[in-house]
């Protein structure tokens, strides 16, 4: 590995640090956008019921807030249940911005890295171009730096196909993910809405 590394020179070094910071945000992403950690099963009717209880409803809307993101939403709901439902719906909406943005972390970065990442391998490329182009003399050409030139152009184009091409499929699988659960959050918000204002048993 390490002579892969000297052979591609130094334009590899960015694309190394690339492909790190890739692979954390891809599994820190895999951790963190798991279905029971974002919008857990039977969370709306256990809370619904528990607050219909009535036995604290603040540490139960406290313990909600802090439990997930779908907890969050419900949370904001439950906070203004006494209030109308136009009320109601707008604490959701605001408190659905600010999950969704959460869920959202770090694929920004991500989708970053799976663009720039064949334009880094392309300026290695470039650069193994030029060592092939100073290769040549009057005198003939230096097969050691033609062959260093051509080692720096490949390397780091292959370099930078491989950390692009697994970086956009998580990229778009993280996007998938998130908006499929920001639609599965806004369902259960409105049955939520619904359940305390007694239109739906």
């Amino acid at each position: 590995m390490f002579a892969i590394v000297q052979a591609a020179g130094w334009p590899i070094w960015p694309l190394l640090l690339a492909s790190i910071i890739s692979v954390a945000l891809i599994i820190e992403r895999l951790v963190a956008l798991r279905r029971v950690k974002v919008v857990p099963n039977g969370l709306l009717q256990r809370a619904v019921g528990e607050y219909k209880r009535g036995a604290n409803n603040d540490k139960l809307l406290e313990d909600l807030e802090r439990h997930s993101p779908l907890g969050r939403v419900l949370s904001a709901g439950l906070r203004n249940v006494n209030a109308s439902r136009e009320i109601m719906k707008e604490s959701i909406e605001e408190a659905g911005g600010a999950v969704a943005h959460d869920l959202n972390r770090y694929l920004t970065t991500l989708g970053t890295i799976a663009s720039v990442s064949p334009l880094m391998g392309l300026f290695g490329t470039v650069v193994g171009m030029i060592e092939i182009f100073g290769s040549q003399s009057p005198t003939g050409s230096n097969p050691q730096q033609l062959a260093n030139g051509i080692s720096i152009a490949l390397y780091n184009t292959g370099f930078g196909l491989v950390i692009a091409i697994p970086s956009l499929i998580f990229w778009r699988h993280f996007r998938a993910q998130v908006d499929g659960f920001v639609v599965e959050m806004e369902q259960q918000a409105v049955r939520l809405v619904e359940y305390m204002h007694c239109d739906r048993k």
